[in-house]
């Protein structure tokens, strides 16, 4: 008889599901199949049979994990507080371990390393433009070959900036940076230390090496003045280092940390007016799962663009739109079945466009022909910053 495997799950957290089933009206990849494998309590079940019974670690097992969008949806559906969220991040780490052969162990150490990852992008950026590149499939936005610099003005605030979207949507903290002067704060930036918040290396299960991004980061953005993030997945981790790392200087850390819509909300009568320029439009807010459900943080979104546009709600009630982070790179099909849904919702609103506040949320709903922009996006394109 094989040895039983540990996934590192607390037994009281693997205990506390009842599996009542309330969650499943908020899993997209229930939603989609029908399938219990692909519900949270079909998960931690099969959780339970490894962890507990001594079951295999099949590729039934794998493929129940691995199609978890790691939305976290679930979580504030449940009676019994069942913390899916850290439950998977565990059960990805153990099998992380497994996956010595596993892509994402090297191709995400990329992420740490600015310069390195401003080059590729470059080159990917080229490949792209000779039509070598299935960007679509690959969930991959049009990659900009040059960047505008953005400079420091002051240190009120840090704006985090990360990895990926720094290479690939800089123009989306100008316009952020450009808001948040405009409430009257001078905005610090961070150096190359805090290259990457570890997001994406967390949800993969690499725990060391998000970890120790964590504590670049910490290092980097250090004083006392509040760190505004302007992308849900970011902030999430951001706002959750003191749980993961587990030491005060994390937990100091993370009460520091704004969702800039958070920030902005309390200082929205310091921003100047938007003139005429925002009468006709409407915008459909898409909340990104991890600022509706870990950070809950999702209304300043709407508080803030009703300053400047006729905000209307999907009445989808918040569900995923599939890109999670890698996830629509990762699981291409599910992705696109879960983003129909969505696609629905906002076909329904009547919309002329779509605000989310989630890089990896932009990019999946432009594949499919939406339009839509990061909020602050368009609140910087309609004011008037010389009122």
């Amino acid at each position: 008889m094989s040895a039983r495997v540990s996934l590192g799950i607390d037994p009281e957290e693997l205990a506390s599901c009842v599996a009542c089933g309330l969650c499943l009206p908020h899993c997209p990849t229930f939603r989609v199949t029908g399938e219990e494998w692909a519900s949270p309590r079909g998960r931690i079940s099969a959780m339970r049979q490894v962890q507990d019974q001594g079951a295999a670690i099949d590729q039934a097992f794998l493929s129940s994990m691995d199609t978890c969008v790691q939305c976290r949806g679930c979580e504030p559906a449940c009676p019994s507080g069942v913390p899916f969220g850290s439950m998977m991040e565990a059960t990805q780490a153990e099998l992380t371990r497994r996956r010595r052969l596993d892509w994402r162990r090297w191709g995400f150490r990329v992420l740490g390393h600015r310069r390195l990852l401003n080059l590729l992008s470059r080159l990917l950026g080229v490949v792209q433009r000779l039509r070598l590149l299935p960007s679509k499939r690959l969930g991959l936005p049009k990659i900009p070959l040059a960047q505008e610099r953005l400079r420091a003005t002051g240190s009120d605030v840090w704006l985090f900036t990360g990895c990926v979207m720094d290479a690939w949507q800089r123009s989306t903290h100008a316009a952020v940076k450009r808001v948040v002067e405009a409430a009257g704060a001078g905005v610090a930036l961070p150096g190359a230390g805090a290259a990457c918040c570890g997001a994406l290396s967390l949800h993969a299960g690499l725990e060391d090496h998000a970890r120790s991004l964590a504590i670049r980061t910490m290092r980097e953005l250090e004083g006392s003045a509040p760190i505004l993030v302007d992308s849900a997945g970011c902030g999430a981790v951001l706002k959750e280092y003191g749980k993961h790392l587990g030491t005060p200087e994390a937990v100091a850390f993370s009460e520091r940390v704004l969702d800039v819509h958070e920030w902005l909300s309390d200082r929205s009568d310091r921003l100047p007016s938007a003139g005429e320029r925002g009468q006709d439009l409407i915008v459909a807010v898409h909340d990104p799962c991890h600022l509706r459900h870990v950070q809950r943080a999702h209304q300043p979104v709407a508080e803030v663009l009703s300053h400047y546009a006729t905000v209307v709600a999907l009445d989808d009630d918040g569900l995923c739109c599939g890109a999670g982070g890698a996830y629509a790179a990762m699981q291409p099909d599910l992705a696109v079945s879960i983003r129909e849904r969505k696609l629905e919702a906002i076909g329904r609103s009547g919309a002329n466009i779509v605000a989310s506040a989630n890089p990896g949320c932009t990019i999946h709903l432009a594949n499919a022909g939406v339009a839509v922009r990061h909020p602050l996006e368009i609140v910087d394109e309609v004011l008037d910053h010389d009122g």
